[in-house]
């Protein structure tokens, strides 16, 4: 390096210029770093914005055909529910009817065995109860039915009876459970055995001739039920005259399965062409702005390119140039002023002997 004071100004001046320069390019460099990172970022969130106006839009539009469709269909729905409803009571009236029908029979014989027995029950002044269900299933049993009758009656009056006094008693004891058994018996035991000796003895053989009426009632009511039965399980409808509502409710169906139709092709539609036409019309109003921002960004970008291989040149040029002789702790523009200052002054006349004045003063 040349040692000349005049010599050593120039360097110094030029070191000065150069770091300036470098400092200058540096800041520029962070600024379009800066302005680089937000244009990318508003860009983004441009196309993120195009992208949930492409989503919302069209799935607004997708819920908007299939609702109409859906509103459509649940209208047939509840006409065909309806019409089905109307089916199923006509059914039943027909199926009610054919009943009655079938067992207007058993139900002429029924009353005319009642009338019988009446008139049999008043002729010869027979007990009124022997006109009683009830009556034959605790004294004269015949069937499964009237034992059960009996045994439910037997569970009443000698166990829940007793045992439902009991407990609604202030005080629990044994003897009143006793007692209260005692009188049940008498009463209820002795009731029952008075009006069997009061009924059965003097007129059994009225009694059996009733009973036989009683069997011959409860075998009609028999026929009844089992008919019943058959003509409910009986899957042939043609005696109901259904035809209207049956073709009624396979037009519903076959509009039902029209409009599932056409809301299924509908939607197809959408998805194949509806939904692109959407999709090009938003990003078509996106378009024009896109492209300037990602025409603001290229360019920004590309600037900073070039002040960053700018900054590169002149990076390696001040090391090349000024480091060697000036050391990194004086490489700043500032540094290099404060050393030129020493210069002038007087107090060094070479680069080497500056900076020892300057670390001296500093000292």
């Amino acid at each position: 390096m040349a040692q000349t004071m005049e010599e050593c100004l120039v360097f110094l001046k030029e070191a000065k210029d150069a770091l300036e320069e470098l400092q200058r390019l540096d800041g520029q460099e962070q600024k379009l770093a800066q302005e680089e990172k937000q244009l990318e970022k508003n860009l983004e969130a441009e196309r993120r914005q195009m992208a949930d106006a492409v989503l919302q839009t069209v799935k607004k539009r997708r819920e908007e055909v299939s609702a109409a469709y859906e509103k459509e269909i649940r209208k047939v729905k509840e006409q065909l529910k309806k019409m089905r409803s109307k089916r199923e009571k006509a059914k039943g009236k027909g199926v009610r009817g054919r009943i009655e029908d079938e067992t207007a029979i058993f139900w002429e014989q029924i009353r005319d065995l009642k009338l019988q027995r009446k008139n049999q029950i008043k002729r010869e002044h027979l007990p009124g109860m022997f006109h009683s269900s009830l009556y034959y299933s605790l004294y004269f049993p015949h069937f499964l039915k009237e034992y059960l009758m009996l045994f439910l009656w037997i569970l009443v009056i000698f166990l829940a009876v007793p045992w439902g006094l009991y407990w609604l008693l202030p005080e629990q004891k044994p003897l009143y459970l006793a007692g209260i058994y005692i009188i049940d018996v008498l009463l209820a035991g002795g009731g029952y055995i008075l009006i069997g000796n009061r009924t059965k003895m003097p007129y059994m053989e009225a009694l059996r001739e009733c009973r036989k009426i009683q069997d011959q009632i409860l075998e009609n009511k028999k026929k009844i039920r089992k008919t019943a039965a058959s003509v409910r399980k009986d899957k042939n409808e043609a005696l109901y005259n259904l035809g209207k509502y049956d073709d009624e409710i396979a037009r519903l169906q076959q509009e039902l399965d029209d409009v599932a139709e056409k809301q299924k092709d509908a939607l197809n539609t959408f998805e194949t062409v509806t939904k692109n036409i959407l999709k090009d019309e938003i990003e078509n109003n996106y378009k024009a702005k896109l492209e300037q921002m990602q025409k603001n960004y290229e360019q920004t970008a590309e600037s900073l390119r070039k002040v960053k291989e700018k900054v590169k040149e002149k990076r390696l040029y001040v090391t090349n140039h000024y480091g060697t002789y000036l050391g990194k702790e004086f490489m700043s523009p500032q540094k290099a002023a404060e050393l030129y200052k020493i210069v002038e002054s007087g107090k060094a006349s070479s680069v080497s002997e500056s900076i020892n004045v300057y670390q001296n003063q500093k000292k």
